[in-house]
């Protein structure tokens, strides 16, 4: 009994080792990447950022926001490969860049970074945006750009895409998102906000899912595959092969084309004769009768006309044989008949 209870104890503590440590590796490998569905605070998060300077490629769809600071790797990595990717689903990149403050004294952002913040919340410049991202952040020196610092303008610029990360960040923790940097935000196709701190690249493959959008550039989602053309749609006329090219070698030769096929004789064709069949011999055959042969014609005697006296003369009838009498059958007596 006692060795009973011992291995149901180490039974069960199997069991639970077992699924913990599945639920670990389902939650360390799949779920953490999956995007968040905010059902908190929906209303001030998407007010926030309706009311930020984001910079947009155009296109006029479905909105996708990209925030993050000019100096992240992953931000620039999913700029790079997964945008054209969304613009390709029909989706509106924008995106809003703020400059990150400083930390315990120490500035986490340069003063070319501070300015180009300004001028993108003032002028939402998709093409200084461009040469900004393009460009390597210790090469950029924001060239023709008003400084921000010393200009009290700009600085509140600088400052409050600062105060818009801060309160969006605490608005996202609120709701269960680990925020990261690129944090991208949109609503799926039953309109819920869905947010995903996608520092991680294992996380974009929900993203493209959830928007519809291609894995490369250029290929057609299973859902987005052209349908066959319906008999109504106008079919092009075939147009002439193209001529092969001369290369040297002998052309092929042009032949007639082969003469008519004669048509069928209106007769069956028998190479041999076709045999007649003859009646199976028996007695409840009767062979068919055949044609008496033709006898030679003698020569008929001449008579003479009859003279007037034996036309009218009658005709005299033959005389007929005399009756015998018969004598009646008389009958004759056997042992069981009698016959006559």
């Amino acid at each position: 009994m006692r060795r009973f209870f011992i291995g149901s104890a180490a039974a069960a503590l199997m069991g639970l080792l077992l699924a913990g440590g599945a639920y670990w590796a389902y939650w360390h490998f799949y779920a953490r990447f999956q995007p968040v569905t905010i059902n908190r605070n929906q209303a001030q998060i998407q007010r926030l950022l309706d009311e930020a300077s984001w910079v947009s490629d155009g296109g006029g769809g479905q909105p996708v926001y990209i925030i993050s600071y000019r100096d992240s790797a992953s931000a620039q990595r999913y700029e790079r490969e997964e945008a054209a990717k969304l613009r390709a689903a029909g989706v509106e990149v924008r995106y809003i860049l703020f400059a990150r403050a400083d930390r315990e004294g120490l500035a986490q952002s340069t003063a070319a970074e501070r300015a180009t913040v300004a001028e993108l919340w003032l002028s939402r410049d998709r093409t200084l945006h461009q040469r900004w991202m393009a460009t390597p952040s210790r090469s950029w020196t924001a060239a023709g750009i008003p400084q921000a610092d010393g200009n009290l303008a700009r600085s509140g610029v600088v400052e409050a895409s600062r105060q818009f990360d801060e309160q969006l960040s605490l608005l996202l923790k609120q709701a269960g998102v680990r925020v990261t940097y690129p944090l991208i935000l949109w609503r799926d196709k039953q309109g819920f906000l869905k947010a995903c701190g996608c520092a991680d690249s294992r996380a974009w493959a929900f993203i493209r899912d959830d928007l519809n959008a291609p894995d490369r550039v250029g290929q057609t989602r299973d859902e987005d595959a052209i349908a066959p053309p319906d008999d109504t749609t106008t079919r092009i006329a075939p147009t002439a092969p193209a001529a092969p090219a001369d290369d040297g070698a002998l052309p092929y030769p042009n032949l007639s084309p082969p003469p008519p096929v004669a048509a069928a004789p209106s007769e069956p064709y028998a190479p041999y004769p076709l045999a007649q069949p003859e009646p199976l011999p028996g007695p409840f055959v009767q062979p068919a009768p055949r044609a008496p042969a033709p006898q030679p014609q003698q020569a008929r005697p001449q008579t003479r006309p009859a003279t007037p006296a034996q036309q009218a003369a009658p005709s005299q009838p033959r005389p007929r044989a005399p009756a015998t009498n018969r004598n009646a059958p008389q009958a004759r007596k056997q042992d069981d008949t009698t016959f006559y």
